[in-house]
């Protein structure tokens, strides 16, 4: 009788296993940059006068998000000679090497492990930020987070307004600091659509 149980629980386990291998860790929403309205836009103290801004027009990565789980990941890169401050003239002037040095260090790249979520909604990402081939953490803030259908096309779409605070000469960038300020506050605005 013992033999029979036993030949009747193998293909149940069999099949069980079966089932562990098809299901990832955890079943995460796979979202693609919408590169259309993501828009990394920083600003700096110039001279002491006034607060400065320039944006990047290209940006591209993918967010994973399993809000039941409380988990995810990040990865977006910026194209640094997308850099757009208002005019070319100025725009040359932040791709050389005085500040992002574009031609040798061509993206900026941002990536987490490590999200944070009050219940489902994320309000915070611990990750790395690669500038000027320098890594160092950093930490978003992350407000207005929303997942949705979109109205236009009805396929689910996320969004969120992120923030953060960095210090330039920590990746290398000191040229004119003090007169220009050594704190850079990002704002970031993202959108992103289900893979």
């Amino acid at each position: 009788m013992r033999h029979l149980q036993n030949r009747f629980r193998l293909p149940a386990l069999l099949a069980l296993l079966a089932t562990l291998q098809v299901f990832p860790a955890f079943a995460a929403d796979h979202y693609n940059i919408d590169p259309t309205h993501t828009w990394p836009l920083f600003e700096v103290n110039h001279l002491g006068y006034s607060t400065q801004r320039g944006r990047f027009n290209h940006t591209r990565g993918n967010i994973t998000l399993d809000s039941a789980a409380q988990r995810g990941t990040i990865d977006i890169t910026i194209d640094t000679d997308s850099i757009d401050m208002g005019f070319e003239k100025w725009n040359e002037h932040m791709k050389s090497p005085d500040f992002f040095n574009a031609k040798l260090h061509p993206t900026i790249r941002f990536t987490s492990e490590q999200l944070q979520f009050e219940g489902e909604r994320l309000v915070g990402a611990n990750g790395y930020l690669t500038l000027l081939g320098t890594r160092r953490p950093l930490s978003l803030t992350v407000s207005n987070f929303r997942c949705a259908p979109h109205p236009l096309t009805r396929r689910r779409h996320c969004g969120a307004d992120a923030t953060a605070t960095l210090s330039r000469t920590q990746f290398g960038m000191a040229k004119y600091v003090p007169l220009v300020g050594d704190e850079i506050k990002l704002l970031i605005a993202v959108e992103a659509d289900i893979d």
